[in-house]
């Protein structure tokens, strides 16, 4: 497997990141930045990032839990039944603040743009749960920077908080695709309807929908895991990256 095992400076310290690159060509490629879930790093990110970078780009994943220093893998089955991981992972989620998420990417960002292997100066952006609020978030701060840039199962998307991310996305360049869940109290009916107002106000190319399926549908090691769901997510992002990256 090509993957690779990074640090990146951050203004707040250290990254560890994994680059993934295709198996079987050789760069540069397009690049992605793909922001993980609440569970963090883990064998199935690292199966994902490889799919990924075999339909023909360089794929970055940054542990974004990087502040909290060296920690114990986490559990996905815990998540779902233990009060006390859940919580201490809650912590974790709470402290990425938006400004935290502007800075990272900068950073994330500078390290792509000053990488050889890396084809053209716009990216891709995907992310899950958490990592879905992230990526548009990214999308919105840093308008020209990006081709593209999908949420699959993001929460928090359109919130009455002055720094929601529909609120930044209006100057961006890229195209957004959101895909929400049925089973989801963290993008509801209300959320989705005001984050399609903004991106249609905006004149943003997009496509904001729902499918049957539950929080967390992509992930395989969670119960939640629903494989039609999550074929389509990639059908989906991968058609997304191939018309908006070269």
């Amino acid at each position: 497997m090509p993957q690779q095992n990074v640090t990146i400076t951050t203004p707040d310290g250290a990254c560890p990141a994994a680059v993934f690159t295709p198996a079987d060509s050789t760069g540069p490629w397009p690049a992605v930045i793909f922001f993980m879930d609440a569970i963090a790093i883990r064998p199935l990110l690292w199966e994902m990032g490889q799919r990924l970078a075999d339909a023909g780009y360089l794929v970055l994943l940054p542990d974004l839990f990087y502040r909290d220093g060296p920690y114990a893998p986490k559990s996905p089955m815990a998540i779902f039944t233990d009060p006390a991981a859940r919580e201490t992972l809650m912590k974790s989620v709470a402290s990425l603040t938006p400004a935290r998420k502007v800075a990272d990417t900068g950073a994330f960002l500078a390290w792509l743009d000053a990488n050889p292997d890396v084809k053209g100066d716009k990216y891709g952006a995907t992310g899950y749960c958490m990592g879905g609020n992230w990526s548009l978030t990214a999308a919105g701060a840093y308008p020209d920077k990006f081709a593209a840039a999908a949420s699959y199962h993001g929460g928090g998307l359109a919130t009455e908080a002055p720094d929601s991310p529909h609120l930044a996305l209006k100057h961006t360049q890229a195209r957004i695709y959101v895909a929400g869940a049925i089973e989801d109290e963290h993008f509801t009916d209300a959320q989705k309807a005001t984050l399609e107002a903004a991106l249609t106000d905006a004149n943003i190319p997009h496509v904001v929908e729902t499918y049957d399926a539950k929080h967390g549908f992509t992930m395989a090691d969670l119960p939640v895991y629903d494989e039609a769901a999550a074929e389509r997510h990639w059908t989906s992002l991968l058609a997304l990256f191939h018309e908006t990256l070269t």
